[in-house]
């Protein structure tokens, strides 16, 4: 019996970890990152200042198998708070883009918005800053992009 349970808690144990790399393999493959680092390197804390700050590669945590940057360690130890929040919504791709085509486009870190706590980030290149268009019709596109990158991930 003593046997059976010990073979029975190997087993949980394994299909958690197995399941765990799976989601973070999904996380690396679906989130906006360059070599897996995320928001191009910006400090996702600092968002919450009201300025964004590139991060520094002497304050990196590593989070689900994606690396980000800081600041400084104070914003770090923030992070490690409660990472989930302070995470770009729809894994740092557009906000509008997702919500008006479902793609996954790229963004300027420095083009954000706060909503309800999270960050969302915008492309705005070549004049074109979505961040006005996603201002016009904010609630639709939030609903629509919310369904839109459950399409591409799932916590």
């Amino acid at each position: 019996m003593k046997q059976l349970l010990i073979t029975l808690l190997i087993g949980i144990c394994a299909n958690v970890m197995f399941v765990s790399a799976q989601n973070d393999a999904a996380r690396l493959k679906q989130f906006n990152v360059e070599k897996v680092l995320a928001i191009k390197g910006f400090d996702p804390v600092s968002y919450y200042s009201g300025k964004p700050m590139k991060g520094s590669s002497t304050h990196t945590f590593t989070y689900k198998s994606i690396v980000y940057r800081f600041a400084s360690q104070a914003n770090l130890d923030t992070f490690k708070t409660n990472p989930a929040m302070y995470e770009p919504a729809y894994g740092g791709w557009c906000a509008f883009a997702m919500g008006d085509s479902g793609e996954k486009i790229e963004v300027d870190p420095m083009t954000y918005k706060i909503i309800n706590g999270k960050v969302y980030l915008f492309y705005n290149f070549y004049f074109n800053n979505t961040l006005t268009d996603w201002n016009k019709d904010e609630a639709n596109l939030l609903k629509k992009a919310n369904i839109n990158w459950a399409k591409f991930y799932t916590n």
